[in-house]
């Protein structure tokens, strides 16, 4: 990566649909203090760190992660990472899904509550970062089984070095986190739907003041604005689908597509018609927040 490129990202254009597939594949030199989450995916989600420093929170865990490191994110896991400061980091990160990935995964003692490695061969590691990078670029026919095929060696480097895990700092949860992650996830599943603080405030047995009070001390947001960034992420998504803009308005809990565009517009400075004209063949598995 040159001075110029902070940031690059690569889709996989045909991606699979059966044991292992990579969505996308990229890299970051992030910005000092550089903030991802809270935030829930729903797909597997590596990084490998080149060089720099960070903490990932987990599960109620925070890690302290430098170069050599590796976290790992899975589906509907609440998560949140952050760069260092004075040192922040570099590094790659590969998405995937797949109905073996997590048995993969678990194979290598990787899991929700083991989510960090570092493999012995740091820089095997990270040719193969690369090497999944430059496969999806090329986006040739064979673009699925070359990149899956990639994944699972990168998978087998770390099945090789379980021995080391970090233990991160505290493994409670307070109170007030177990809350809003319950809501955030809640949110994540109930977004397609009518959504007010009153209905989800009744669903979760919350006090609304109470709700919104510790959800924006959390999070740094208000829960329907949470709610707004859930399903607008989601629309960047479906933009990508063969389906129509009232579609997607609807998909994603609009009942007005005008509305929903003009949303959409206020959110990313373009309407949902130009973001699809101008992202076509570009990646919306952006890590980035």
């Amino acid at each position: 990566m040159n001075m110029e490129e902070r940031h690059s990202t690569s889709v996989n254009p045909l991606p699979g649909k059966g044991e292992l597939t990579v969505l996308f594949g990229g890299r970051e030199r992030t910005a000092p203090a550089h903030n991802v989450g809270p935030q829930v995916r729903d797909y597997f989600l590596v990084h490998h760190v080149m060089s720099g420093k960070g903490t990932f929170q987990c599960m109620g865990r925070t890690y302290e992660l430098g170069e050599g490191d590796s976290f790992f994110i899975f589906p509907g896991e609440l998560i949140r990472y952050t760069a260092d400061d004075a040192d922040p980091w570099t590094y790659r990160w590969v998405g995937f899904r797949g109905n073996i990935a997590e048995e993969l995964l678990n194979a290598a003692d990787i899991s929700q509550h083991r989510p960090v490695a570092r493999p012995s061969r740091h820089r095997r590691v990270a040719v193969l970062f690369h090497q999944i990078e430059r496969s999806l670029e090329l986006a040739d026919p064979g673009v699925d089984l070359r990149s899956g095929g990639l994944l699972r060696m990168l998978l087998a480097e770390y099945r090789k070095d379980e021995a080391y895990r970090s233990e991160g700092a505290d493994g409670k949860r307070t109170p007030i986190e177990q809350q809003v992650e319950r809501t955030i996830r809640w949110l994540t599943v109930q977004y397609a739907e009518p959504i007010s603080i009153e209905k989800m405030s009744q669903s979760l047995g919350y006090n609304r003041t109470h709700l919104s009070k510790m959800f924006k001390q959390y999070t740094g947001m208000t829960p329907m604005h949470f709610l707004l960034k859930i399903r607008m992420e989601r629309a960047k998504l479906l933009l990508r689908e063969k389906l129509t803009v009232e579609q997607v308005a609807a998909s994603v809990g609009f009942t007005d597509p005008l509305y929903f565009s003009k949303q959409f517009k206020k959110w990313f400075d373009r309407s949902p018609t130009e973001y699809r004209q101008e992202a076509d063949g570009k990646s919306f598995y952006d890590c980035k927040d």
